[in-house]
């Protein structure tokens, strides 16, 4: 199964803040959308990402004062992203290798999507239910 398959099934919309937006603004976006990740992009194109993990780093390394810093001083800058046609399983190996959680999709440089670990997961459960329910056919009409 590929990346596509599965923006097919959940869609493709994405949530994303410009980097000059402020943490505190961020948090907020995140909390009322009840998502734990969001882009940062600058006219379409991808500049970093928060995630909750990020905010509780930063919180932690410079206290509350940085709730009015902007995105661009406190995200992650370096994005690992992926195609639509990659395979569940090479997002899987490259989301446990770099541990993290939220991969945007690129196709034709555009974002068109993005996956989560949970996303995932999953779909491949799905795989695997489906392999199993055709070996037990097998086995049956064998």
């Amino acid at each position: 199964m590929t990346v596509r398959a599965i923006l097919d099934s959940k869609g493709h919309h994405i949530e994303s803040v410009e980097p000059e937006v402020k943490l505190a603004a961020a948090i907020k976006m995140l909390a009322e959308r009840r998502i734990s990740t969001v882009l940062v992009m600058n006219k379409g194109r991808i500049e970093g990402i928060l995630s909750e993990r990020d905010i509780v780093r930063v919180l932690a390394e410079q206290g509350a004062s940085v709730l009015t810093q902007p995105l661009a001083q406190v995200m992650t800058r370096k994005v690992f992203t992926c195609s639509p046609s990659e395979t569940i399983g090479v997002i899987m190996e490259r989301m446990t290798a770099g541990k993290f959680r939220h991969v945007p999709v690129i196709e034709q440089d555009q974002v068109v999507g993005v996956v989560s670990i949970g996303d995932v997961v999953k779909y491949r459960l799905l795989e695997m239910e489906h392999e199993s329910t055709a070996l037990r056919d097998y086995i049956q009409s064998a």
